[in-house]
């Protein structure tokens, strides 16, 4: 099968974050959005970007889980972020706004059950040529929750996935640069999940709250963008164990393609793609120890978090747009990876885990 043939479920990207905070308009080709980002400097990745609706279509990426993202931050905390909880949900409302105003031009639609989904893959495996990009609604940090009755208001919105910690400590649990476990606060949150069968994103869980929350949570559970500690040393990514643990509970994990979880010892703003030999390849060892570990190609997936606050400075030196995706067949076929196998790991993971839970 040539790679062209093949469709993409993109486990992780902060579409409504580029929309709403970086005032990108993701229906513009990602050459639109980089010239009228030239000569902007809030941002390290500005006129940078590689991800646009357009682009994901070209690189058939028919369906991905995409965010709500918002920090609330305490008055001491050096993070970045709302300096309340209810700040903080009430971006996340923006960031829906945006999903449903795409659903209204026809650009995306929501999966929120087993039907939706089998109905999308569908009309991709039978493409017609303007079918919208699937999307599950995720939450990248749990802070904007400002209390359980929360869970219930935006599950009812579509929300399917909680990650309940990101950067430093949180509310609900503790997350990379931090370390603690969950709290009492934290437990509930992760009951309350289970009871409406939310799945629980471990990604961005310190160790101690990872390990607390595979003892709690008996849900369904997956990474949707994480790495492996064996290849780039950093708490950042997991353990062998860790991995063995998700694994074992049926989870998938998709590679994140941030250059610094690709190759150790990055320097931010001094290693470049180029200089460190920062490329697919990369990726595909990650995919590949995952795939190792479990003895199949049942577990790894892909999990860009592509414009996840970096662009070409900061990913594989042989990605453009996110439409390069499609470079990934290619380097698991002279792997000695089967089609099955790479279909696997380009889609069916995720869709199988779906429908599994659903």
């Amino acid at each position: 099968m040539s790679s062209d043939h093949y469709i993409i479920f993109d486990g992780h990207l902060d579409l409504a974050m580029n929309a709403i905070e970086w005032n990108r308009d993701l229906t513009w080709s990602v050459a639109e959005i980089r010239e009228s980002e030239q000569g902007m400097s809030d941002k390290p990745d500005r006129a940078k970007g590689t991800v646009s609706l357009p682009a994901m279509r070209k690189g058939n990426v028919f369906m991905c889980m995409a965010t709500q993202i918002a920090r609330y931050v305490k008055k001491s905390s050096k993070l970045p972020g709302w300096n309340s909880p209810q700040q903080a949900w009430a971006m996340t409302q923006a960031q829906l706004a945006w999903y449903k105003t795409m659903e209204d031009l026809g650009q995306m639609t929501p999966i929120t059950d087993k039907d939706s989904l089998e109905i999308h893959l569908e009309k991709w495996e039978n493409p017609k040529g303007d079918e919208p990009i699937g999307y599950v609604l995720s939450l990248e940090g749990a802070d904007s929750m400002i209390n359980l009755d929360y869970i219930e208001k935006t599950y009812n919105q579509g929300l399917r996935a909680i990650g309940p910690a990101h950067y430093g400590p949180g509310t609900y649990a503790q997350g990379t640069d931090a370390t603690g476990g969950l709290g009492e606060k934290g437990r509930a949150l992760l009951k309350k999940m289970q009871e409406l069968n939310i799945i629980l994103d471990a990604t961005h869980l310190c160790d101690d709250s990872f390990w607390e929350a595979m003892d709690v949570y008996q849900g369904p559970v997956w990474a949707s963008h994480n790495n492996s500690r064996s290849l780039v040393p950093h708490h950042r990514q997991f353990s062998d164990e860790q991995l063995r643990e998700l694994i074992s509970r049926e989870a998938v994990i998709g590679a994140a393609f941030d250059a610094w979880m690709l190759v150790p010892n990055w320097q931010r703003g001094i290693s470049t793609p180029l200089n460190t030999n920062v490329t697919l390849q990369l990726v595909a060892n990650h995919i590949d120890h995952i795939c190792q570990l479990s003895g199949n190609s049942l577990h790894a997936a892909i999990g860009s978090d592509l414009d996840g606050a970096f662009g070409k400075e900061q990913c594989p030196s042989d990605i453009d747009t996110i439409a390069d995706l499609q470079k990934l067949p290619a380097i698991f076929e002279k792997r000695g990876y089967s089609e099955d196998d790479i279909k696997n790991i380009l889609y069916l993971n995720w869709v199988n885990f779906l429908r599994r839970v659903w």
